[in-house]
């Protein structure tokens, strides 16, 4: 047993301090680098986000607007026709090529969402794998 406790009331504060065995302090200098490698790569992920919001808003508008453009064609296509049938196979064949331009938008829209979140999960999975190898390395004991 310690000697700082030989006899009761005999207690010596600063022995038993220097007597327990405390970790190795981490350099504290490294865990600030390593922070701001983490709020580097958090600020970059969230960067490459805003750009693929940015872009799948910006190419959403361009569709509205197509959309409108060939709808107003459309719709003048239709009433130049004066034969109710030749009126009736224009409105279906106008409703099959709209639905599968819906579709190819709605797919090309889903497309650039799942690339900005990729993108953005990349920066952030690439950082969480150098974090772990610093973890490594400063836990590791030093020789």
């Amino acid at each position: 047993m310690s000697d700082a406790f030989n006899r009761p009331g005999d207690i010596d504060p600063m022995r038993m301090l220097a007597e327990m065995k405390l970790p190795a302090m981490p350099d504290l200098e490294s865990l600030a680098a390593a922070q701001r490698r983490n709020l580097e790569a958090l600020s970059s992920a969230n960067r490459v986000a805003l750009e693929g919001a940015q872009a799948v808003a910006k190419r959403h508008m361009e569709i509205l607007q197509q959309s409108m453009s060939e709808m107003t064609d459309a719709m003048r296509a239709v009433t130049e026709q004066s034969d109710p049938q030749q009126k009736v196979a224009k409105q279906s064949e106008m409703l099959k090529s709209t639905y599968e331009r819906a579709v190819g938008n709605m797919k090309e829209i889903a497309d650039l969402i799942q690339k900005s979140n990729s993108e953005a999960l990349s920066v952030l999975n690439r950082r969480f794998a150098e974090a772990m190898d610093e973890v490594r390395s400063l836990a590791a004991p030093k020789s």
